[in-house]
């Protein structure tokens, strides 16, 4: 048997699972820093557009964890598949029951 569950055959899935957590949970990190230490040393809020990206922002700062919690939680999925499909193939070809 071969692992059905390659990283090119689970992007998509990975890509929608992976970044839509890993961005919630990057927001919710924002929101609690934001609780914990108000805008703390960022003079400006944000902005609009570009501007909301800039992180020397607290609201560019936020997307940014976003963006890279988003980023972080794919690759666990695409690994998380693939390691998955890799237990399968080899459960299907000695023959052991799941």
């Amino acid at each position: 048997m071969v692992n059905n569950l390659t990283p090119s055959k689970t992007f998509l899935v990975s890509l929608i699972a992976g970044v839509t957590t890993g961005m919630g949970n990057g927001s919710v990190f924002g929101a609690a820093l934001m609780c914990a230490l108000g805008r703390g040393r960022f003079e400006n809020w944000g902005g609009w557009g570009i501007d909301s990206y800039d992180p020397t922002t607290f609201n560019g700062f936020v997307d940014w964890c976003m963006i890279v919690f988003g980023v972080a939680f794919m690759a666990i999925m695409m690994i998380a598949a693939n390691r998955h499909g890799e237990l399968e193939a080899a459960a299907a070809r000695t023959g052991s029951a799941h």
